[in-house]
């Protein structure tokens, strides 16, 4: 089941809006049309696919491209076989899909996992096992301070702190509340440091926490609305934010606040699932650049889903993000020796990853050798608006004290920062 399952069971039978554009030929790889029949690398994914959201877009994305590469000459001939596990929100499970793609088929590397859970619980084994994690989809701390796993998302603490940072200087807001998951390593992590960055300035900060598995949005809006906020941040994944906005609309409380999202709410059927009532109102911060993008990756991105992935998968940040992991996976297996790809020389190669740019990506993408990664840490501003979205802001770099050791460890690497 797919997102776009989550958000309609949330909005309760909004009519969808939107359909896949024209295909045209993606550029994947080798690009040279012959069919890989080699032996096949082995790479792995964990997504949270089956619990209180869907949160699998990033795998989908990846799971495309490589179908193209493969169609495309694949690594020097070589096939890539793409094993997704779903880890259902639930952290043993987690640990049992991790165990069973590191040490059983024995994966060179994982790429685009995402997960609520699994970074949290796996991040260690990585490490010991020496495997890397091209992550896509992030959302727990240990995501972004672990030596073995690097994302292209910026995940939820740079996305809601850019949330706020925009609206102080766009909205006036002064009193901003996040509503979050309480989640250990994410919640606390990400709207936590939301309510630092208000603090810092002189303004107020606070925090609504719900248990994913039992989420009251009812009692959670009115947790939010007794801090006396002037503006309201919905930092959840799509279908629990729909489900939170739902009651907001069903008490007609819209212009009461002013309204800010991170960015699970950038997905091109959002707005027609949430209807006119958060037209021009709510505000999500895109932790890539607008899926309506004219350049190169933006459009390639799009031509790869179009031939290569299901109509129903997503189409949003999560997804852009796993077409990136995977197409810098590619490029640095294309440089090794086909016959000597094993997980030492792809971990090698990963670490080797420097200053790639995109179109997608607001800066340079890169690994390092260091102890913690968030390559990404950059964002724009989007408006729901008329079915769709417009962008308000531009690129901006994230203010936020938590991002010294990453700026810290860039000008180590030479690093343009963000």
């Amino acid at each position: 089941m797919k997102r776009i399952s989550y958000l309609m069971a949330a909005t309760a039978g909004i009519f969808v809006l939107g359909a896949a554009g024209a295909q045209a030929a993606p550029n994947c790889g080798l690009n040279n049309g012959k069919k890989a029949e080699g032996e096949p690398i082995v790479v792995g994914a964990i997504v949270g696919q089956t619990g209180p959201d869907d949160f699998s877009s990033s795998a989908d994305a990846a799971a495309a491209y490589f179908k193209c590469v493969n169609e495309n000459g694949g690594i020097n001939g070589r096939p890539i076989e793409y094993l997704v596990e779903d880890d259902q929100w639930n952290p043993e499970v987690a640990a049992q899909v991790a165990t069973k793609l590191v040490k059983d088929r024995k994966v060179v590397a994982l790429v685009a996992s995402g997960s609520f859970v699994e970074m949290g619980v796996n991040a260690k084994l990585y490490e010991e096992e020496g495997v890397m994690s091209m992550a896509s989809a992030c959302a727990v701390s240990e995501c972004f301070e672990s030596r073995n796993i690097v994302s292209t998302n910026e995940g939820p603490l740079p996305s809601s702190v850019g949330a706020a940072q925009w609206a102080l200087a766009n909205l006036e807001s002064k009193n901003v509340v996040c509503i979050g998951l309480n989640i250990p390593t994410v919640g606390q992590y990400s709207c936590g440091w939301t309510e630092k960055y208000m603090q810092a300035k002189g303004l107020t900060g606070s925090s609504v926490l719900l248990d994913p598995g039992s989420a009251d949005m009812n009692s959670a809006f009115l947790e939010a609305v007794a801090n006396s906020p002037d503006t309201i941040l919905v930092n959840l994944p799509a279908g629990m934010a729909a489900g939170f906005l739902r009651v907001v609309q069903e008490a007609d409380a819209r212009d009461q606040y002013k309204w800010i999202s991170s960015t699970p709410l950038y997905d091109k059927d959002v707005p027609g699932l949430l209807g006119n009532y958060w037209s021009g109102v709510m505000h999500v911060n895109a932790e890539l650049t607008p899926i309506d993008g004219k350049g190169p990756d933006a459009t390639n991105w799009r031509e790869v889903m179009d031939k290569y992935a299901a109509e129903s998968d997503p189409r949003d940040t999560f997804s852009q993000s796993g077409y990136l992991s995977a197409r810098f996976f590619v490029e640095a297996m294309l440089k090794l020796d086909q016959a000597k790809i094993d997980r030492a020389t792809a971990t090698d190669a990963i670490r080797a990853i420097n200053n790639q740019t995109s179109d997608l990506l607001c800066g340079p993408y890169y690994v390092g050798n260091g102890d913690r990664h968030m390559p990404n840490h950059a964002n724009v501003m989007m408006q729901m608006v008329d079915g769709g979205f417009k962008q308000v802001g531009e690129c901006a770099d994230v203010d936020s004290a938590y991002l010294d050791p990453i700026r810290a460890q860039e000008k180590e690497l030479g690093i343009t920062s963000n």
